[in-house]
């Protein structure tokens, strides 16, 4: 089975604070590169603070080069006004990535949740205690990043799943079949 070599650039969307976290995967391995958050102007007109957001992502991007981006998806709350904020900030993230040419792959917190701590309804510390352990750091992460950090690892759960494993399996019966040779 040959392991492969990605980075993956996880997206925790906020209009005030945009989370970001890079994570490397070898195989099963998942090693740190980078986190923190992008902060707007809490001033700023809402163009002003979108354009912060999608400038930053592709520094980001342009920076590390990230093979996949990993986006967390927006949930309704109570108030629609701050739902449709939140999902615009979102937008602004998601366009830089697909700007770059990046595949994007989003998650619910729920899904991001399951996959780092093993439930949906996990609090805030308990996904920031799993990724200081998952990715082996010695601080726990601010939250913005440690939730961006985590819909990384969760991407890279997934990537690994029956999906990545009957991929596996495709290639190495193609080598077989043509003398050893991956076709």
């Amino acid at each position: 089975m040959t392991t492969s070599h990605r980075t993956i650039l996880g997206i925790d969307p906020g209009l005030r604070c945009t989370g970001f976290g890079l994570i490397a995967q070898q195989g099963a391995r998942l090693s740190y590169l980078a986190s923190g958050c992008i902060r707007t102007d809490g001033d700023g007109t809402l163009p002003e603070r979108l354009r912060t957001i999608a400038v930053d992502v592709q520094q980001i991007i342009a920076r590390y080069r990230p093979d996949e981006v990993a986006v967390e998806i927006v949930f309704v709350n109570v108030n629609p006004q701050s739902t449709l904020l939140l999902g615009q900030a979102r937008g602004a993230a998601i366009t830089a990535a697909v700007l770059a040419d990046r595949p994007v792959h989003e998650y619910t917190a729920l899904q991001v949740k399951q996959a780092v701590v093993g439930h949906g309804k996990a609090a805030k510390t308990q996904v920031q205690d799993m990724v200081r352990r998952l990715l082996h750091l010695d601080n726990t992460p601010q939250s913005d990043a440690a939730d961006a950090l985590a819909t990384a690892i969760a991407h890279a759960h997934a990537r690994q799943g029956l999906g990545a494993v009957a991929s596996e399996l495709l290639a190495t019966r193609k080598v077989r079949r043509h003398g050893g040779r991956l076709v």
